[in-house]
C-alpha cells in the first residue's frame, strides 16, 4: 500500500490528521477516527451470480478467510456507545487472498459523506472545531452547513442506535468499477446488510460498552452473518462524488455472504497493526475517479504508521 505520488494529496492527508488530533487529542496506538473497535475473523462465500459483476479472486473461490473490524465514530478510544457522536458506526472487512495479499471494504452506517473532497472535509472539521458552546451564533459550523447542502444533509440524516453492531446496515462511501471475465464493466457501491435484519434502540437503552459486550455474547451463541451487495449505478448516475446518493430503485447485485465466527484474542494488537486500504488493488475491482479514494488511502497509511510506532 504505497503513498500517492501527488505531494498535494499527502500534504492534505497530514493536515487532516493534524485536525483530527486537534479535535480529539492524541491517543497513541489508536486511529484518529473510529478509534474504538473490535476485530473479528470469519469467512466470505461468494453468491452464485457474483461472477456476472466481477472477476475478482475472492469471487472465484469457494470461500476466503476474512478479518473484520467494527468501530465507533470519533477519535476517542473510550467513547461510550450511548453517545450520539459514536454514530455512524464503521465496518471494515479484509479478504485475505494470500500471505500479504488482500483486498478490503471500508464502510459506515450512514449512506453518504459530508464532503465532496478532502479540502471541503478539512473545512468542515475546522468549522466544527471552532464552534464550541461558548461561541455565539452563527457559529462557524452553522455558516458552513448553510452554504454546503450535502454536509447539512449528512448531519441531519437520522443515525439511530443499533441494538447490535450485527444488526445495522453499512454503506461503502465511494463507487468502484467492477469488471467481469467478459470485460463488461459497471460502477457500484457496497452495501452490507445484516442477515438478522435491522434493529434499533432508544439511546437510553444503550450502556457505555453495550455494543462490544453484546457482540462478545452474540458470537458465542452463533455466527454473525451479513449479505454483501453492490448497488449498481445507472448510466447517468454520478460515480465520482460521495455526497450524491443514488435512488433506492437501483439494482442490487449480491456478492456473497460474510460470516463472522470469533473475536480475535489479540484484538487490540491487531487493531494497532492492521491498516485497511480503501482502494481495492485487485483484478476485477478498480477505483472510480472519486477524489476521496487516494486521500483516504494516504490518511490510513500515515495514521497506521503513527499507530504502529506508538509505544505501548
Amino acid at each position: 500500500m504505497p503513498l500517492p505520488n501527488d505531494d498535494r494529496i499527502v500534504a492534505l492527508a497530514n493536515d487532516l490528521l493534524a485536525q483530527f488530533h486537534k479535535i480529539f487529542g492524541p491517543h497513541p496506538g489508536f486511529r484518529p477516527a473510529h478509534a474504538k473497535g473490535l476485530m473479528l475473523s470469519g469467512t466470505f462465500k461468494p453468491a452464485s451470480g457474483a461472477t456476472s459483476l466481477t472477476k475478482a479472486p475472492h469471487i472465484q473461490r469457494e470461500s476466503t478467510p476474512v478479518t473484520a473490524r467494527f468501530s465507533n465514530s470519533t477519535g476517542l478510544p473510550e467513547i461510550p456507545d450511548s453517545k450520539p457522536e459514536s454514530n455512524p458506526r464503521g465496518l471494515a472487512i479484509r479478504f485475505n487472498l494470500a500471505d500479504h495479499v488482500h483486498t478490503d471494504i471500508v464502510s459506515h452506517s450512514t449512506d453518504g459523506f459530508p464532503a465532496r473532497d478532502g479540502y471541503e472535509f478539512l473545512e468542515f472539521l475546522r468549522a466544527a472545531a471552532a464552534s464550541g458552546p461558548e461561541v455565539p451564533s452563527p457559529k462557524p459550523i452553522e455558516k458552513f452547513l448553510g452554504t454546503h447542502p450535502a454536509a447539512l444533509r449528512f448531519v441531519q440524516t437520522p443515525k439511530p442506535f443499533p441494538s447490535s453492531l450485527a444488526r445495522d446496515t453499512y454503506f461503502g462511501v465511494t463507487a468502484f468499477k467492477f469488471t467481469n471475465a467478459s470485460g463488461e464493466t459497471r460502477y457500484g457501491r457496497y452495501r452490507i446488510v445484516p442477515e438478522a435484519g435491522n434493529d434499533y434502540l432508544a439511546d437510553d437503552k444503550i450502556r457505555d460498552n453495550h455494543h462490544y459486550e453484546e457482540l462478545e455474547h452474540r458470537i458465542k451463541q452463533s455466527p454473525i452473518r451479513f449479505k454483501i451487495y453492490v448497488q449498481i449505478a445507472a448510466p447517468d448516475d454520478v460515480t465520482d462524488d460521495a455526497t450524491i446518493h443514488w435512488p433506492e430503485d437501483r439494482e442490487l447485485v449480491e456478492l456473497g455472504t460474510l460470516e463472522l465466527n470469533s473475536i480475535l484474542p489479540d484484538s487490540l494488537v491487531q487493531q494497532k497493526h492492521v491498516i485497511f486500504d480503501p482502494i481495492p488493488r485487485v483484478d476485477g475491482i478498480e477505483p472510480s475517479a472519486d477524489p476521496l479514494l487516494e486521500l483516504r488511502a494516504a490518511i490510513y497509511l500515515l495514521s497506521g504508521r503513527e499507530r504502529r510506532s506508538a509505544k505501548a
